[in-house]
């Protein structure tokens, strides 16, 4: 027995077999608007295929260098100059932050005041004490007799400036990891990224080491703003919550200032070496203007304002000029313990920025206070130059915050006293500059693989002008 098996694809597009002749042309006319349909269809994806195939890689670049040396402050400056509406967008989420830095700068300043009084108190002569403290570099202990004339004022600063703790930790817990410093680590290598076991790190670090996003600081930033979904109830509540903290910090503005500006108060910090103004997120100067009900932070402020940065952060710069050109940063987390997630970043990236606070000579890591900060970045700056997979990556050094090294030199501090090498040479701004600079280049032409150019800029990036 003989079986014929039809086409299934014919028999489904054939006509029906009592077709009329009207039926016939609807069906010819919906055949010609479905194929029309079709070919545009296909005409936009080899258009959208053309355009990506002419659409250009963004350009990857890795900002490096330990904790506090400016990479953040970098990649605001270049969000500032090349992205004008995304730094508009998130301007007022930074008030917060800075309310942070600047109610921390005071707390510091009632911790010391609180110590020197108690001291003053131990010793049961009022107005007189004997002070025994640990330097800035905590190498060494030295007494001196220091006179003070503490009073009832001072007591009276140190209850009514009391609230403020409870501010700090509110803003702390509200902007998370991102708004706690690294006191100490279990990391006793600058470069624990070239360790013989990195070569197993992932490709990217989970989300459980750090931060990975788009957003980068702006993850700690949305803690404080109400999702775009939320109600009206909550952008009020939010509301609410900025406004109480400045009605606190409103209600303790003019005892704040008369604690920063207090004679005694500035004896005792000179006396225990603590240049608060050299530290990031110093807004002291700025309590007046700071608190104001009204108060929308400046750009100046915005590069100013310490936010550390927990993991890596990629941050996606679109340019306003124009030609839409795409480029991705990628701020780490400078501390010892976080720099193992160094590596898995070097295979893929156009450029790094390397920075180095040369103004660090005299400071210790706040994350191991036995290694000095100058000493750490020439580490980090000889690895990052010996290594193999950036051989070819051009390098851009920032020798940084060279406006703070002036200020230490102004002030009498001499470099051969911290780094002896440094010999006989001025001790002024210029030859300390020149110095370090030499040094770098030293570093650069004995551990490059290959040897190449690099770019070498002195700067100042917490004042918001153009660096990249």
């Amino acid at each position: 027995m003989r079986i014929s098996v039809e086409d299934p694809l014919t028999l489904a597009i054939a006509p029906p077999k009592d077709e009329s002749p009207e039926e016939k042309e609807t069906r010819e006319q919906a055949e010609i608007e479905a194929r029309r349909i079709s070919e545009a269809i296909d005409e936009q994806i080899r258009q959208e295929r053309t355009a990506l195939k002419k659409k250009k890689k963004p350009v990857k670049v890795l900002l490096l260098g330990q904790s506090e040396s400016g990479k953040s402050a970098t990649l605001k400056n270049f969000q500032l100059q090349h992205s004008r509406r995304e730094w508009a967008e998130e301007r007022a989420s930074w008030r917060a932050v800075i309310y942070l830095n600047l109610v921390r700068n005071i707390v510091r300043v009632l911790d010391i005041l609180s110590r020197e009084m108690s001291l003053a108190e131990s010793e049961k002569r009022p107005g007189s004490t004997t002070v025994e403290y640990l330097s800035d570099s905590d190498d060494e202990t030295t007494t001196h007799r220091n006179v003070y004339h503490f009073s009832d004022k001072h007591r009276f600063m140190q209850r009514r400036l009391g609230p403020l703790r409870s501010i700090q930790m509110d803003l702390e817990n509200k902007l998370g990891p991102e708004s706690q410093e690294v006191r100490s680590t279990a990391s006793t290598s600058a470069t624990p990224f070239d360790s013989p076991n990195s070569q197993f790190l992932p490709k990217r670090p989970s989300r459980d080491f750090g931060i990975n996003s788009t957003n980068g600081w702006k993850s700690a930033l949305e803690k404080l703003r109400p999702s775009m979904m939320a109600s009206a109830r909550s952008q009020r509540r939010s509301d609410s919550d900025h406004s109480e903290i400045t009605d606190v910090l409103a209600g303790c503005k003019e005892t704040m200032l008369d604690l920063w500006q207090d004679p005694v108060v500035q004896q005792v910090l000179s006396h225990r070496k603590t240049n608060i103004e050299d530290s990031p997120g110093f807004f002291l100067n700025d309590i007046d203007r700071i608190v104001s009900y009204d108060y929308e932070p400046s750009d100046d402020d915005i590069v100013r304002a310490r936010l550390r940065t927990v993991g890596v952060q990629e941050h996606k710069v679109v340019m306003d000029d124009g030609n839409g050109k795409e480029w991705l940063l990628y701020d780490v987390g400078g501390t010892r313990s976080l720099r193992v997630a160094w590596a898995s970043y070097f295979d893929d990236v156009d450029a790094i920025i390397f920075l180095c606070p040369i103004s660090c000579f005299d400071e210790q890591l706040r994350e191991d206070r036995r290694i000095n900060r100058l000493e750490d970045s020439y580490l980090l700056w000889k690895s990052v130059c010996s290594s193999r997979i950036l051989a070819k990556t051009e390098i851009i050094l920032f020798l940084n915050k060279c406006d703070l090294l002036h200020n230490k030199i102004k002030r009498g501090l001499c470099i051969k006293d911290h780094i002896p090498s440094y010999g006989s040479r001025k001790n002024d701004t210029v030859t300390v500059m020149r110095y370090f600079q030499q040094h770098f280049k030293e570093i650069s032409k004995q551990y490059s693989p290959e040897q190449r150019p690099f770019f070498i800029h002195f700067t100042s990036v917490i004042v918001s002008s153009p660096t990249v």
